[in-house]
């Protein structure tokens, strides 16, 4: 197994393959447009892991926060041909290790299918969903998820 290691580096990014993973093969974000994902990367805290060896990106997270009291975990995605190898855990590890630093109390996510993952790191249903509500409006195609 190569080693891997984790980064909150945006510098680090491979800014053309996490937009061809997330508007190809993320169903949440299928057809972004590369400007949009870039605005995205710009406005938010992005995460990466790394083969150590050939400084190839394997893994990405982004959180979008104020820092202080809110963040919002999304855009988790670990390359289809890594996955089984444990890297979601070290991505995972390092977001929130990164956002215990920051002190931030609550950060929410959405997932289809990832539940036990998330689970692992404290996340948990939500006490009363009822009080929880979603704004969208229609925007330009591909320009928002």
């Amino acid at each position: 197994m190569a080693p891997y290691v984790f980064s909150n580096s945006a510098d680090r990014l491979d800014r053309a393959l996490v937009h061809r993973w997330l508007s190809t093969l993320a169903y949440w974000a299928e057809g972004r447009s590369r400007a949009t994902q870039d605005a995205a990367i710009d406005t938010s805290r992005n995460y990466g892991v790394y083969d150590e060896e050939t400084g190839a990106q394997l893994a990405y997270a982004r959180v979008v926060t104020d820092g202080a009291t809110f963040a919002w975990l999304c855009d988790v995605f670990v390359d289809p041909d890594a996955r089984g190898t444990g890297l979601g855990k070290l991505l995972m590890t390092g977001v929130a290790a990164d956002l215990d630093a920051l002190g931030v109390p609550r950060t929410l996510l959405a997932t289809s299918d990832a539940h036990g993952l998330y689970r692992q790191y404290g996340f948990v249903d939500l006490p009363e969903p009822a009080k929880y509500l979603v704004r969208r409006v229609e925007v330009s195609a591909g320009s928002a998820d």
